[in-house]
């Protein structure tokens, strides 16, 4: 499948001559960038959506389902609480099946729409935009800002800073709360923290987070994106000509050039000029700091601020708006996009599958789990009334929410009794129980017997297990 082509603008290297010194350094000097704030459609979409998340992310620990956290991975207890579903480590499969869907979901997307997840929903571009709108509301607009930047320290460029600072700081200090919350109950969390009460673990990842958060959304920013992002590198072998992308319309954009605003689009077509004016606005929105008119690159986010800003342009000249867009390659050289392609259709079918299966999986799930382990220091015994006992440990695993007794059960041979046929076992705990099953020597006719135990919760007959052992005994002859 041919591939679109992304261009690589950075500086080239030249050629060096053996024998001569060379400056050339290892890294590229990082550009600050000042972010011009803008408004729009896409920007209004955004931004809902990155409150959206926020919200969410900040206020689900706080929520409770019956007597505990409605979302709580409780390590210490191995037991992961989403509202409420219960799951243990033993089900680490349905979480990897999770983890499966996610990766196919940002597939599809991507096939789709390209890089959508970095602009709108990604967690470094949702904390990176609020760090940046904090930073204009304090220090002002983007010229303000380097002015301010450029001027010598005063008591008002102290307070200025010191006050982003300390906002940034207080946010990543809530983030990292938030995220410690989702391991233990919050509630108690907030009130041990400041008595120096919580587990020093807490006090480990509330501040790595602290510092995580306040350095890769207040200072590295696009750096986190272009450098360090792993997603940025691979996701162009998922594009393709049909991909939806933030683009350029080189054809009707140039030849650009600045014009008088009284230019009208008629008279400014037959002056020569093309539809973009050159006013950089769209290099001044954009958080990674590209030029979108030199094509595309794997630094765009497809935040789609470029296209807030061009649009706006256009508004103000009278011109149509769409010279930035979201569009594919295939319809800027005037091609037939193709939306339902072989490859987006196999990504969605795979989807649809899977995401059918594992509700599938979730709403089939026994909460039961027992093991039956013979035991191995004897073979077997021969009671006084003559019959051939084998000893079992049952251990029980009450994967469900509430308390339930189990009647235990075992098949084989028709002469087959226990000693124990129940076993109580608490929500989300584990027991064990030594059972002795005794046979009639004369049902054997082999000194190894396939036989099968079964659990049954009392309180429940959906919950039912049943699992393979086997019974020595001396065989009949």
């Amino acid at each position: 499948m041919e591939k679109i082509p992304s261009q690589d603008i950075t500086p080239s290297v030249g050629h060096h001559t053996p024998g001569e010194s060379t400056t050339q350094d290892m890294y590229a000097k990082r550009r600050h960038i000042y972010v011009r704030e803008i408004k729009g459609l896409f920007q209004k979409v955004r931004r809902s959506a990155n409150w959206a998340l926020m919200l969410g992310f900040f206020l689900l620990p706080w929520l409770n389902w019956g007597d505990r956290p409605a979302v709580w991975f409780d390590l210490p207890g191995r037991e992961f609480h989403i509202f409420a579903a219960t799951f243990y480590p033993q089900e680490f499969v349905l979480l990897s099946w999770l983890l499966i869907i996610c990766a196919f979901g940002l597939f599809f997307i991507t096939v789709f729409a390209g890089r959508v997840w970095c602009g709108y929903t990604c967690p470094q571009s949702v904390w990176t935009f609020l760090f940046i709108w904090l930073e204009h509301r304090i220090e002002g607009s983007r010229n303000q800002r380097i002015k301010l930047d450029k001027q010598p320290m005063t008591a008002d460029k102290i307070w200025r800073k010191g006050a982003k600072h300390t906002a940034w700081l207080l946010i990543a200090l809530a983030t990292g709360v938030t995220f410690v919350g989702y391991f233990t109950p919050i509630r108690t969390l907030v009130m041990e923290l400041p008595t120096l009460e919580a587990h020093g673990w807490s006090y480990f990842w509330v501040g790595f987070f602290l510092v995580f958060t306040y350095l890769n959304a207040g200072w590295l920013r696009e750096q986190v994106c272009i450098y360090m992002c792993p997603y940025a590198r691979f996701q162009s072998v998922m594009f393709d000509r049909d991909t939806l992308i933030v683009s350029y319309d080189e054809a009707r954009g140039e030849p650009r050039g600045r014009r008088k605003k009284s230019l009208s689009h008629t008279q400014a077509r037959e002056a020569g000029f093309g539809d973009c004016i050159d006013c950089e606005l769209c290099v001044q929105v954009c958080p990674t700091g590209i030029d979108i008119r030199d094509g595309l690159q794997y630094e765009c986010i497809t935040c789609a601020a470029c296209i807030d800003a061009c649009d706006s342009v256009m508004d103000k000249m009278g011109y149509p708006k769409g010279l930035i867009r979201y569009t594919t390659e295939n319809a800027l050289e005037g091609k037939k996009s193709h939306i339902l392609r072989p490859r987006l259709l196999g990504y969605f079918v795979a989807l649809i599958i899977m995401v059918a299966a594992f509700a599938w999986a979730v709403n089939d799930r026994i909460p039961l789990s027992f093991d039956a382990e013979r035991e191995r220091t004897q073979l077997y015994q021969m009671t006084r009334e003559g019959q051939i006992s084998n000893v079992y440990s049952i251990t029980v695993r009450n994967l469900d929410n509430e308390p339930h007794t189990y009647q235990i059960s075992v098949s084989g041979l028709p002469s087959l009794t226990l000693d124990h046929t129940s076993i109580s076992v608490p929500a989300g705990e584990s027991r064990i129980q030594v059972v002795t099953v005794l046979a009639n020597p004369q049902d054997l006719n082999q000194p190894s017997h396939p036989i099968t135990f079964a659990l049954q919760a009392v309180q429940d007959e959906q919950i039912r297990q049943e699992r393979e052992a086997r019974f020595l005994g001396n065989a009949r002859r």
